[in-house]
């Protein structure tokens, strides 16, 4: 782990406990009014289910886990992870039912091939250039042959930007924007198949447009 990992985890945990409450009032269901996201969050769990096998699946960087409470609602056996422990308390209290735990995407607490699929939506945006190929590296190590990831992101030419003010709280988030085609060679560097490429433009008032990538690790 580099001290550039060290200092993103660091800053980006502790500016998501700063604004874990006021975030979570104002995205209680961040795919509520987002038609098409709803539509790929269900084809992946239509994915997950068809291949079977029953393992869980991890939705990294859970948030006030209002993904994964869909995921769930949807039949899959699912738990969230997240940097922030205020954020995974207030998932807890929200979604008693589900199980979330303080984690980080650079070294998941799970062992080798243990999940039928991993979602991270709007997650890896916080991770540097330098770090995301070890962070698919380790998607890749958790996810069962014949599994699936769905990433998503905002799309960008390759800008990073820093916010220092979020809630009226003083953060310190770093947001890299990627070209879809650059972060799908990476996913098949680390060992995935892409499956899908799907840019969506950007909701009312936003500037960016919305990438998903949908991914499968070749089976046995």
């Amino acid at each position: 782990m580099t001290d550039l990992d060290v200092d993103f985890l660091h800053a980006t945990r502790t500016s998501y406990d700063a604004i874990a409450e006021a975030y979570t009032e104002e995205f209680p269901d961040g795919l509520g009014h987002r038609h098409l996201d709803r539509a790929l969050v269900s084809g992946f769990v239509d994915l997950v289910k068809e291949r079977g096998g029953g393992e869980p699946v991890a939705d990294v960087g859970s948030g006030p886990g209002f993904v994964t409470r869909r995921l769930d609602a949807l039949g899959l056996p699912v738990f969230g992870v997240d940097v922030s422990p205020r954020m995974v308390a207030l998932a807890s209290r929200a979604h008693p039912h589900l199980r979330f735990h303080v984690g980080s995407m650079t070294g998941l607490d799970l062992p080798d091939r243990s999940l039928a699929g991993l979602v991270a939506l709007y997650s890896v945006i916080h991770v540097p250039d330098a770090e995301l190929p070890a962070v698919l590296r380790e998607f890749r190590r958790v996810v069962v042959p014949g599994g699936y990831l769905l990433l998503a992101f905002q799309a960008g030419r390759g800008e990073e930007l820093h916010v220092t003010e979020r809630f009226g709280q003083e953060v310190s988030l770093r947001y890299w924007l990627r070209d879809p085609v650059v972060v799908a060679e990476l996913l098949c560097e680390a060992g995935f198949e892409v499956q899908a490429r799907v840019v969506l433009a950007p909701d009312e008032g936003a500037t960016h447009p919305r990438a998903f990538l949908l991914a499968s690790v070749p089976g046995l």
